[in-house]
């Protein structure tokens, strides 16, 4: 007999996300130091013997979801900017940042996304926000992967710091995130974008990347009045600004990407970046239709975003995995242009190679960190299961989740948080975001 802590049994569907996309059936999964120590199919789990046994008759089970570009504390700002576009919305979102978001607000905010992200289904998110440390605090109590990092203006924002202050903040970030702690994430240093940093502030943090090899992540090209405003302040458009920085041929993942040329995706596919699919947000501000075949065959790698609580109003892969298939179809005309296991592996291994972590996370193969999502198939909208992949991007939503394991350890059970009282949680949240309420 052979130990693990837990082992996985019985799951009527494994989706594995591996090379070939295996998809398995009576399958088990042994777990030990957080990674996957084995996977089969059949009667030989009886071979295991665990401290923990997961029944997972009537689950299918599958990596957890990487949500490539969201702002997590945002929550705290869901429905305060709605009926607008992009430039309304930042109008409306940097008046409340002011109020309620400074570092308690922020990690509050945090702590609240993180919980309802790993309720839907996502175990590792790229989260761009201001006071990333405390953000990093909140998302890791609730158990989430959490991948953030300093942002950066060339004005003073809403944290109200100076360059230098970003800069010498940035140069400790590598530091703050070890003692923070929770589970392993890159580095990542995330310019908002080059509209808002300008040509030397993007050369100085392509400088600090390169030194702390860290992971880069920008918004880029979300409107085409993004791009008419660059071309006025600096004389080029966005991915131009990127390549002269030196910040492209890093590998940056690009948040949105809506209004891209020939020549930039060209540039972008040459330089291994990832373009980051928010459709939820770019339909809900009418800022466009990102056109993810024509990326896909230029060779850009594409992953699917939720972005924020206040542009989007959830942080839901289920939906933005459905909208992704429909829009990308309704944009081609075309109704096989893009399979559902296109966009299942966008929203899982896709997503891990855009961060460098393809070989930890986003598919289920041994030595890989188990995290793992169990759905109840016990639902009408899923009987009968043709076709796992169809069901998952057209059919399931984040309710079917029960229960979620990052690293191997449980952080959700009968679609319950298991680290955060949510009870409590809510009555700050909703204490902080009351009228007349101050910084939380």
């Amino acid at each position: 007999m052979m130990r693990a802590e837990t082992v996985i049994a019985d799951a009527d569907v494994l989706l594995t996300c591996d090379a070939e996309h295996a998809v398995r059936h009576r399958a088990w999964v042994a777990i030990a130091d957080g990674r996957i120590s084995a996977v089969a199919e059949g009667d030989r789990a009886q071979a295991w013997v665990a401290d923990r046994v997961i029944d997972a008759r009537g689950r299918l089970v599958m990596p957890g979801l990487v949500n490539l570009h969201t702002h997590l504390p945002m929550t705290l700002l869901r429905g305060i900017a709605e009926d607008v576009d992009l430039q309304g919305f930042l109008e409306r979102v940097f008046a409340e940042e002011a109020r309620v978001m400074d570092e308690v607000g922020t990690e509050l905010g945090a702590t609240l996304g993180a919980v309802e992200a790993l309720l839907g289904g996502t175990t590792t998110a790229l989260d761009m926000y201001l006071h990333p440390h405390a953000a990093h605090r909140g998302a890791v109590t609730a158990g989430l992967r959490h991948v953030t990092g300093p942002v950066f203006f060339s004005f003073p924002g809403p944290d109200n710091l100076t360059w230098p202050e970003r800069m010498a903040y940035a140069r400790t970030w590598p530091e703050r995130l070890r003692q923070i702690g929770g589970p392993v994430v890159p580095v990542a240093l995330m310019p908002h974008c080059p509209l808002t940093v300008g040509p030397s502030g993007l050369a100085e943090i392509a400088t600090l990347a390169r030194e702390q090899g860290a992971l880069v992540h920008t918004h880029l090209s979300e409107t085409r009045v993004e791009n008419a405003d660059t071309v006025s302040s600096f004389g080029h458009r966005p991915t131009a600004l990127m390549q002269a920085s030196g910040l492209l041929e890093m590998g940056p993942i690009l948040a949105h990407g809506v209004h891209l040329e020939a020549d930039e995706q060209d540039a972008i596919a040459r330089a291994g970046a990832a373009v980051a699919h928010c459709p939820g947000s770019n339909l809900k501000l009418a800022s466009g239709a990102a056109d993810i075949v024509a990326y896909r065959r230029r060779g850009i790698a594409v992953g699917i975003g939720t972005d924020g609580c206040s542009s989007s109003n959830d942080l839901d892969m289920f939906a933005a995995m459905r909208l992704a298939a429909n829009l990308a179809r309704l944009v081609r005309d075309d109704p096989a242009a893009i399979s559902a296991v296109d966009i299942v592996r966008a929203a899982t291994i896709d997503g891990a190679t855009a961060l460098g972590m393809a070989e930890r996370i986003g598919s289920v193969e041994v030595g890989k960190e188990a995290d793992l999502i169990l759905l109840d198939l016990a639902a009408a909208h899923l009987s009968p299961l043709r076709d796992p992949n169809t069901a998952i991007v057209f059919a399931a939503g984040r309710s079917d989740v029960e229960q979620v394991l990052v690293a191997g350890e449980p952080v959700v059970a009968g679609r319950r948080a298991l680290r955060v009282d949510l009870t409590e949680l809510l009555s700050r949240v909703n204490a902080a975001t009351a009228p007349g309420a101050g910084p939380a």
